[in-house]
């Protein structure tokens, strides 16, 4: 095809559509005139309408004794609410209680204290113990027989840490058996 019929042919599809596009244009969209569902329909002269108090009145005094459900859902009407007492019994039921382990047994230091002593210089007290035939001079403060802390010492007894535990116990001073009196007690 030549230029100039391009031309030609693209001019006169211009006209065509603004032709159409004129056409649909001047028609009116959607359906004219009324209509009606009931051509004997005639709505209520209502010119000076009364709220009805007595029978508002009326309504008020009635109960509604129906079920109290949601009639726009499916289903059965959902269960009565539950008292606290019914709470703590399933919750009891559902979630056993696990036993609460025994505490620990109380610390016990394997010596006896048997004395103490003020050192002159310093003023700190030494408390004396007895491990078996072994005695043990300590400090406040230091530790002995390498599980225990002795903290305070009083008159008749001694506050003793065990620095595993950090558990604390007191030990009261006992007096020592003498040599004879072991030895009768053996006998005996």
């Amino acid at each position: 095809m030549s230029k100039r019929t391009e031309i030609y042919v693209l001019v006169g599809l211009l006209l065509v559509a603004a032709v159409v596009y004129y056409l649909s244009r001047s028609e009116t969209p959607g359906m004219t005139g009324v209509l009606a569902s009931d051509p004997t329909f005639h709505p209520l002269n209502v010119e000076e309408p009364h709220l009805r108090l007595d029978l508002l009145e009326k309504i008020k005094k009635l109960e509604y004794s129906g079920s109290h459900r949601n009639i726009f859902t499916f289903g059965p009407p959902p269960p009565p609410p539950k008292t606290l007492t019914q709470i703590e019994d399933e919750r009891r039921r559902s979630y056993p209680t696990v036993p609460v382990p025994p505490p620990p047994p109380p610390v016990s230091v394997p010596a006896q204290l048997f004395g103490y002593a003020s050192m002159p210089e310093s003023g700190k007290r030494v408390a004396f113990f007895l491990d078996g035939e072994d005695v043990l001079v300590v400090e406040e403060g230091s530790v002995f027989l390498n599980r225990f802390r002795l903290d305070k010492i009083g008159n008749d007894s001694a506050d003793v840490e065990e620095i595993s535990s950090g558990r604390h116990a007191t030990v009261q001073m006992v007096q020592p058996v003498s040599g004879d009196a072991a030895a009768s007690s053996q006998n005996q």
